[in-house]
């Protein structure tokens, strides 16, 4: 890249003017038009190293700009920018082929240092696309261990490896337990950063421990202080700061937190030295802000700061695709760090799992799979809805078993013919709940919970001993306690 580098902006707002003269400064030639047939003419006709465009351009839009430019020069990289756009806009420009997407108003600051990767990635070939095509999902341990499948998690990944490797600013936004701090991991795991990965709870501290903490305090600035201690904003000096629950920052704070974003420059507690710092930023939120600024609750200014790239992950409910490959995750997680022999995901925990709606989301998954996990007996291999907690029991199916493989019955088997076939194994192995499970081909806490469920307990007598089970057919069977041998 030089500074001779030749740009086409196409913006007909105060804003472009702006850019024009930043990149102007920097040293590039910059010729700014603001209607739709100049620029497709330029775009043809001339020798151009990037190209940035506003979405809304009298006579045609930033999609069509970028359609062209990738017909005619394939290698030129395209910068697209929208004061109207949203999320998806940002997905639909980056899975288009632009190398960047900006959300107005413009940080020019990141604007140009965007501008300068641009040109340096930049190497003409007449044959191959500016940009890869989008690359699937990869599960835990995979790239960005982040675990799912869908649509949803294409793009949303999509998004955070563009933008991964520049300066922006992430905001990321979903209910509490969607996996927001997993997504900020992977933003700073996969840019490059030297720097650590230093992550605050914005709702965790007071008002003065929030500023002492971001920003450090120096000796004798409060009742405690005695000794200097940096903030968390030097703690990540050239790495990644992680800010949850930005929502939670109050008002006058929220203004030094705009300076940092907008100058990388603050001064701690009770001092008056300036510092200068190298931070990424990525801010998580489960409140509405737009909202909280139609309240006065948050600034706008900062919000659109923020929301240069906004990722929502939306709760689980939504996305039941990812039940079943969290559900493994976390089964072999769990399974591991506690000992525990390989343990399945059985057919009937997963339908209960299917069926719940997951209030708590990711995390509450998460919670229930490990309590599961657990309370797995050494010999079971498998988890059953038994394991699971008794408020999503309800939620299990009837169990039909084959006649000619008990552990594994098919939909068309009637549920008491379950129970009779129970009851007759029962019988013949004298109650033992663990032989019973071996003759089923199922664990023996499943033994136990159907033979609860359908009141098949063997009567101890008054000595204690235990006579066997009657060989009754269906449901008409003696009243036993199972027995464990």
């Amino acid at each position: 890249m030089t500074t001779s580098s030749h740009i086409l902006l196409v913006d007909e707002e105060e804003s472009g003017q702006a850019l024009q003269a930043a990149l102007q400064s920097d040293g590039y030639q910059v010729e700014m038009l603001t209607d739709g047939g100049a620029a497709h003419r330029a775009v043809r006709t001339q020798d151009l190293d990037l190209l940035i465009a506003d979405l809304l351009v009298p006579g045609t839009d930033g999609f069509e700009l970028l359609s062209a430019a990738r017909t005619v020069r394939p290698s030129m990289p395209v910068i697209l920018m929208s004061g109207y756009g949203t999320v998806e806009t940002a997905v639909q420009a980056l899975r288009r082929g632009a190398f960047h997407y900006f959300q107005k108003p413009l940080d020019l600051e990141a604007v140009r240092s965007t501008v300068s990767e641009a040109l340096e990635t930049n190497v003409p070939h007449p044959s191959l696309p500016t940009r890869p095509a989008p690359r699937p999902a990869r599960l835990a341990g995979g790239e960005v261990g982040i675990v799912g499948r869908g649509a949803w998690l294409e793009e949303a990944l999509d998004v955070l490896r563009r933008v991964a490797p520049t300066r922006t600013t992430v905001l990321l936004t979903g209910a509490s337990g969607t996996g927001k701090e997993l997504f900020a991991r992977a933003v700073h795991r996969l840019s490059g950063r030297k720097g650590p990965f230093v992550a605050v709870s914005c709702a965790a501290l007071s008002r003065d421990l929030l500023e002492s903490e971001l920003f450090g305090h120096e000796k004798g600035s409060f009742t405690g202080a005695d000794h200097r201690r940096p903030g968390r904003f030097e703690l990540a000096h050239t790495g990644t700061l992680f800010l949850d629950e930005i929502g939670e920052v109050p008002l006058d704070l929220q203004v030094k937190l705009l300076r940092v974003l907008q100058e990388r420059q603050f001064e701690r507690v009770g001092g008056t030295d300036t510092l200068t710092v190298d931070v990424r930023i990525v801010a998580a939120t489960n409140r509405d802000l737009t909202a909280a600024i139609e309240e006065r609750q948050f600034r706008e200014d900062l919000y659109y700061r923020l929301k240069v790239i906004e990722i929502l992950l939306p709760p689980l409910r939504e996305r039941p695709q990812d039940v079943e490959p969290l559900a493994e995750h976390f089964v072999q997680y769990y399974a591991s760090v506690s000992g525990k022999p390989a343990l399945a995901l059985g057919p009937e925990a997963l339908h209960v799992l299917h069926q719940y709606p997951w209030p708590g989301n990711v995390r509450e998954l998460e919670n229930t799979i490990e309590r599961a996990v657990v309370l797995a007996e050494p010999w079971e291999n498998s988890l059953t809805p038994a394991l699971l907690p008794a408020s999503m029991r309800g939620l299990l199916p009837p169990v039909t078993p084959a006649v000619e493989s008990p552990a594994t019955p098919p939909a068309a088997q009637a549920e008491e013919d379950w129970t009779a076939r129970l009851a007759q194994v029962l019988a013949a192995t004298d109650g033992n709940a663990v032989k019973a499970a071996q003759v089923l081909g199922v664990s023996p806490r499943l033994v136990r919970y159907h033979a609860d469920r359908a009141g098949l307990w063997r009567r101890r007598n008054g000595k204690g001993d235990t006579p066997g089970l009657p060989l009754g057919s269906g449901t008409d069977v003696a009243k036993a306690e199972v027995v464990e041998r």
